[in-house]
């Protein structure tokens, strides 16, 4: 059994799309149908009910789902293994990070990383860290560079890279920002525009108010910080981002009692040897870190 058709497999089966599947193993869709065609055709079953753009898996895809996991973590084990043994750091590593981080953060660390390791070939995923946590709890990613959550799962090993402190800003034309002293209660009389309910950021920031009675009115929410600052720029509501956001379109505001942070770093599986590329990696972040 060609363990392409494997990957093509789980990779549909993931995304639950044919088109994100292509675009995610930097293939054509036809490629990739070509190749779950040819698995369902070696196994003689359906993996796949495909109902107008809907692609939900059989009973049949079901039991193979974690039987193909398996042979695919243990081939990649293989690759990893051998790698260590030629002694040089080479390969392809394959890791996920925020749209926010890649941009913010992770430019010098890379620019010194492909000098020193020029023979790795780097395959970034950019998702949310929610996504990039679970793609390494699967194996489908050797690191995840990331928003770290309150409590690392069990399975996961993390490390702190960059502390990230955060404020409550608006724009300076907004009623608050002309005020010096700002209270919880004149907070909530304002709509917010905050991180996407599902993301560890928008929970950090939920805990903090709701210590204070606190539950903000939600205009708007999505995942992308850099599309958070823009709303906020324009006048559609208060929100929370990283302090190095803040500039002459987005100010912080002075809310005694409320203080925010979050921590970003890396995370990677704790029952799975790492590459060379990724230990490099990984102590690369490590001696970047300010801390």
């Amino acid at each position: 059994m060609d363990t392409q058709w494997l990957q093509a497999f789980v990779a549909v089966a993931d995304s639950g799309s044919f088109s994100q599947a292509a675009e995610n193993l930097h293939l054509s869709q036809p490629a990739v149908s070509k190749r779950v065609a040819a698995l369902e055709e070696r196994t003689d079953t359906v993996l796949f009910d495909r109902i107008g753009r809907q692609v939900n898996l059989t009973e049949a895809g079901k039991t193979l789902l974690p039987h193909a996991r398996r042979v695919l973590r243990e081939l990649e084990d293989s690759r990893r293994a051998l790698t260590q043994l030629s002694g040089g750091v080479s390969g392809r590593l394959s890791i996920g990070t925020s749209h926010h981080i890649g941009l913010h953060h992770l430019p010098p660390v890379l620019r010194l990383y492909a000098q020193q390791y020029p023979d790795v070939d780097l395959d970034i995923d950019f998702m949310d860290s929610e996504q990039a946590i679970h793609a390494v709890e699967q194996g489908r990613l050797e690191l995840g560079i990331v928003t770290l959550p309150p409590e690392t799962p069990s399975r996961l090993n993390s490390c702190l890279i960059w502390p990230d402190p955060m404020a409550v800003v608006a724009a300076p034309t907004h009623p608050l920002a002309a005020r010096k002293h700002i209270s919880v209660k004149d907070l909530a009389s304002y709509p917010a525009v905050l991180p996407d309910a599902q993301t560890f950021t928008h929970d950090i920031v939920r805990r903090v108010l709701a210590r204070h009675g606190m539950t903000p009115r939600v205009r708007l929410a999505t995942n992308y910080l850099e599309t958070l600052k823009m709303l906020v720029s324009v006048g559609l509501g208060w929100s929370a981002l990283p302090l190095t956001m803040t500039d002459e379109h987005v100010v912080p505001l002075y809310v005694p009692g409320i203080e925010l942070s979050r921590e970003l770093g890396v995370v990677w599986h704790a029952r799975r040897s790492l590459s060379r590329a990724a230990e490099a990696l990984l102590e690369t972040l490590i001696q970047e870190s300010p801390t």
